[in-house]
C-alpha cells in the first residue's frame, strides 16, 4: 500500500508551498524520517521528512506552487 507524501501545513496562514530541492531521487529506497525535500513558503524553507520507509515515486516538479495537502510523491 502506497503512503502519500503531501505538502504539509507549516503555519496557520500557509496555503501553498513549493519544493525547491528533492534530497532523494525518484526510485530511491528511503527510510521513515529521512529528509526528502526542501519546502519553501513565503517566510521560510523547511526540510520535510519521509512519513514511511519504501521506494520513492516523485509526482511533482521543482519550483512549482502546490496547495497544502497536495500529494507530491508516494512511498511504496
Amino acid at each position: 500500500m502506497a503512503v502519500p507524501v503531501c505538502i504539509p501545513k507549516l503555519g496557520v496562514a500557509m496555503t501553498q508551498g513549493s519544493i525547491t530541492e528533492w534530497l532523494a531521487s525518484d526510485g530511491d529506497m528511503v527510510e521513515e524520517g529521512q529528509l526528502l525535500y526542501v519546502l519553501a513558503t513565503d517566510k521560510t524553507e523547511t526540510d520535510i521528512e519521509a512519513p514511511a520507509s519504501g521506494k520513492l515515486s516523485i509526482q511533482s516538479e521543482i519550483d512549482t506552487d502546490y496547495d497544502v495537502g497536495t500529494t507530491v510523491a508516494e512511498i511504496s
